[in-house]
């Protein structure tokens, strides 16, 4: 597989809160609070998988909310579309996802294939990994999106060939998570994706590029790009949730070593402290025995019946 440039561009300490695409002139991604925004430049068509606005249909937007994972999924639908409103979104041409993934480890990779121009988002986590077609618990309500994946296409694609890409980077998907050694937890066998996962495509239309794509399989450039794209970004996000982990289970465990360190040390402290007090003691207790003894003596001697002087002058 050719070498795929991934990043991960939003360095928040960095104050770095927006990439600007290379392959498609005017499309956007921003980190904005609690959700990341992918504008693009002009209106577009559009597949998706998405809570909100999903289906087919004409795109100007695309949303990936954050949300924490006891996040109260009864009205996903009216949940993504009061976020829209309150951050000043026209609802018309917005494709809604939700995502458990902390938002910084959002992958972005691209692709020039001199046919189309390709940009590729994906949040990625494991936890709830799942494999299609074994039996396996379902789920009885909506649950946030755990690989999203986002394609902004730069070209012309027949609908076909848009459902095809859809294809592709599912199975690209799949190959990312079996090649990690990723298994569903219900039965161990090789996970195809998690059960909450959404795609969400939208292509330009523009014909600036001499190509009609009317497939966009594994065989065609255009399929080839994708599923690049697709494996390297999923690779990479789920790579960085899982450093992120270690690093925490790291602190962890360090803070726990250094509090082990520090109550060994307040014991050890606390036994020197304790021989020295007794030794204080002891040494107030011989002086103390000393003194006392001193005392004793002085106190007999003064008790002591003084000698009787004789008449004679001597001493009795």
């Amino acid at each position: 597989m050719d070498e795929i440039e991934v990043s991960l561009p939003f360095n928040l300490e960095a104050g770095v809160k927006t990439y600007r695409s290379k392959v498609w002139p005017g499309l956007t991604l921003e980190w904005r609070e609690g959700h990341l925004l992918l504008e693009l430049p002009a209106e577009a068509d559009g597949i998706s998988s998405a809570v909100y606005g999903g289906g087919m249909g004409r795109l100007k937007r695309a949303v990936n909310q954050y949300v924490s994972r006891d996040y109260e999924c009864s009205n996903p639908v009216q949940d993504l579309e009061n976020k829209l409103q309150e951050w000043g979104y026209p609802l018309e041409g917005c494709a809604g996802l939700m995502t458990a993934v902390p938002l910084e480890h959002a992958a972005v990779a691209e692709e020039d294939t001199g046919s189309a121009g390709i940009f590729c988002c994906v949040t990625a986590a494991a936890g709830n990994a799942a494999r299609a077609g074994s039996v396996r618990s379902v789920l009885a309500a909506y649950r946030p999106g755990t690989i999203n994946i986002m394609l902004g296409i730069d070209g012309w694609l027949s609908q076909s060939a848009m459902v095809n890409a859809v294809m592709t980077a599912t199975e690209a998907k799949a190959a990312a998570l079996a090649d990690l050694g990723i298994t569903d937890s219900e039965n161990g066998l090789s996970a195809t994706g998690t059960t909450t996962d959404a795609i969400v495509i939208a292509v330009s239309g523009s014909r600036r590029y001499a190509a009609e794509h009317v497939y966009a399989g594994t065989a065609t450039d255009l399929g080839g790009a994708i599923g690049r794209l697709v494996y390297s970004a999923v690779t990479e996000s789920l790579r960085s949730v899982e450093a992120a982990k270690s690093m925490s289970r790291a602190e962890a465990e360090a803070s726990q070593a250094a509090r082990g360190v520090d109550a060994e040390s307040l014991r050890a402290e606390h036994g020197v402290h304790a021989e020295e007090s007794q030794a204080a003691r002891e040494v107030d207790a011989e002086v103390s025995h000393v003194e006392h003894g001193v005392n004793a003596e002085a106190l007999q001697a003064s008790h002591s019946p003084l000698p009787r002087v004789s008449q004679s002058g001597g001493r009795e």
